[in-house]
């Protein structure tokens, strides 16, 4: 199958593309403008499926950039698709549209909470995935996948999660919100998720990609134990988080997104397209190693 995948430059585009080509397919990514839209109709020209991966995957850029490359550039794929007769897409957005719901994992019956929408990244990764599912209920063979927290090697620009994991693996975050938990998934898995997506996955459904559930002083702990330092200990209420945000201590974005345990269940991936998630370990092992690379060998890795 020739493929086209979008964002294979990125964290989790880069681990796409790569499981596609072990998978045997032609796989096209050459960078393209999603602005662009005579420029995406050429380069889906005689594929027969796009995996749209690219994002801005951000809380800190402004809104009308996250507008423009998430919601304007999906719509304009989505268009580039139908005009040059492609067959199927498959269009990643995040767990974060599905959830987090309180006292359980969300599913992808669920949705997050109204206060979360006031979040640009999550309001426009939503706005683009409705965009999908209502070309879907049009008649293009188009679906979702769900994303948790990927991790794992590649992520060198780096995500908010790299950040994160960055943070607590060189000593720089030394505290943890006692409220929130995160589902954390090795990105090769993520990779593996979509190519099965591709293959098997219903149109106009949505599949979450995630691995195990763990509060995040676990998740810390986890991190530091590989980087062999003491892991953060300084357990913050949300108030104070909330009032550090306030003060411009801490990104409000984030800080909003941690009210809730962020758990999600992969149970209907599992069960309809044979996802199969492994230990998470080995990829926070390869994260944490990216992350405390020497700055010499990181850049070089970059060029």
């Amino acid at each position: 199958m020739k493929v086209y995948v979008t964002g294979a430059t990125g964290f989790v585009g880069s681990h796409v593309a790569r499981e596609l080509r072990e998978r045997g397919g032609d796989v096209r990514d050459d960078r393209v403008e999603l602005l662009d839209l005579p420029a995406l109709e050429r380069a889906f020209a005689g594929c027969e499926a796009v995996m749209h991966v690219a994002a801005l995957y951000s809380y800190e850029a402004e809104t009308r950039a996250l507008e423009r490359a998430n919601v304007d550039g999906t719509r304009n794929v989505l268009q580039a698709c139908l005009r040059a007769g492609v067959q199927r897409v498959v269009f990643t957005s995040t767990a974060g549209t599905c959830g987090p719901v309180s006292g359980r994992a969300a599913t992808e019956t669920d949705a997050p909470p109204a206060w979360e929408l006031a979040v640009p990244y999550k309001r426009t990764k939503l706005e683009a995935e409705q965009l999908v599912l209502v070309a879907a209920h049009e008649g293009l063979d188009a679906l979702v996948v769900n994303p948790t927290t990927p991790v794992g090697d590649g992520d060198r620009r780096p995500t908010p999660t790299g950040r994160m994991v960055g943070g607590v693996a060189t000593g720089a975050i030394r505290g943890y919100l006692a409220t929130t938990g995160l589902n954390v998934v090795d990105v090769r898995d993520v990779a593996r998720g979509h190519a099965l997506a591709l293959e098997r996955g219903k149109a106009g459904e949505r599949y979450l990609l995630g691995g195990v559930n763990l509060p995040l002083a676990e998740l810390f702990a986890a991190v530091a134990r590989l980087a062999r330092r003491a892991r953060p200990r300084v357990r913050l209420p949300y108030l104070g988080a909330a009032a550090a945000a306030r003060l411009g201590l801490a990104n409000r974005d984030e800080v909003r997104l941690a009210r809730l345990p962020m758990y999600f269940s992969s149970e209907k991936a599992e069960n309809q397209l044979g996802y199969r998630p492994g230990p998470v370990e080995p990829a926070l092992a390869r994260a944490v190693a990216e992350a405390l690379a020497p700055r010499g060998r990181a850049r070089e890795e970059r060029r």
